[in-house]
């Protein structure tokens, strides 16, 4: 493992439990001391660590250390693998959410694939105007640039995250702190009417959560698959946020549990 233990020290908690959980998923099964030894910290701290993760089932913890849980897969894919998966889907659900954004909006704009489909229908909104959009996503900030004319693009700040070209803390929240938007897109990995949103990756989670805490209207993208699911990161309960926005893929009894949860869910065709 390498893992500098000068790095470790100063790590946030939720950024070590997710690069511990990435070792475990990557090794299969890891000591305590291993971990303890790879970033720095003591064996108290690593089981309270362990401890943490086994509360959301991301890993399972035998004697000695933990375990990926049966069936495990790698615990986040990149933006460009997932960007293929449900195009023509996420597609539709981009346009129906641009939909949603009138000339003189602020929005709030979340990393993702089905975020980037948001930014795209966006672009392609010539009736728009004096639109502030607010993103942590490089990529998303990017793809907003040809319409700059008619859209104010701010990024956050904070620190990359190279698989999703994402921006998290510390530091990427300082800005929504001092904000209140009247929309925001958020994407998420897992939703469910029990566990209410949730995300793989526990840093950019915590950014999601304060995008929806800074908006009048929250608004969650996610294609089909991600409903039933329920991943690590804690983002928001469902009565958080305002509607929820999916495609046909969809599983029809999933769309059911959550209108019966009381969320006004939009499925595009």
């Amino acid at each position: 493992m390498t893992v500098l233990k000068e790095e470790a020290e100063v790590l946030p908690v939720t950024l070590r439990r997710e690069r511990m959980l990435q070792v475990i998923a990557d090794r299969e099964f890891v000591r305590v001391t291993d971990l303890a030894e790879a970033f720095g910290i003591s064996d108290v701290t690593v089981r309270a660590d362990l401890a943490a993760l086994e509360l959301s089932h991301a890993v399972r913890r035998v004697r000695g250390g933990a375990m990926a849980p049966a069936g495990h897969s790698r615990p986040e894919p990149s933006f460009e693998e997932s960007l293929v998966e449900f195009a023509g889907e996420k597609q539709r659900i981009g346009e129906y959410a641009a939909s949603l954004v009138t000339s003189g909006m602020s929005v709030l704009l979340d990393v993702g694939t089905t975020t980037t489909a948001v930014a795209r229908a966006l672009v392609a909104r010539t009736d728009l105007e004096q639109v502030v959009v607010v993103t942590n996503g490089l990529n998303i900030a990017l793809e907003l640039e040809p319409a700059m004319e008619r859209l104010t693009v701010v990024v956050t700040g904070g620190t990359l995250r190279r698989l999703q070209h994402s921006l998290v803390n510390p530091m990427a929240t300082l800005l929504l702190e001092q904000l209140h938007a009247d929309l925001a897109f958020v994407g998420c990995n897992g939703v469910d009417p029990e566990h209410g949103l949730t995300n793989l990756n526990l840093p950019e989670a915590e950014v999601k959560r304060r995008m929806i805490a800074a908006a009048r209207r929250a608004v969650v993208v996610a294609d089909g698959s991600k409903l039933g699911q329920v991943h690590l990161g804690r983002v928001a309960r469902l009565a958080d946020v305002h509607t929820i926005v999916t495609g046909p893929s969809a599983p029809a009894h999933e769309v059911q549990r959550l209108r019966r949860a009381g969320v006004d869910v939009v499925a595009v065709e």
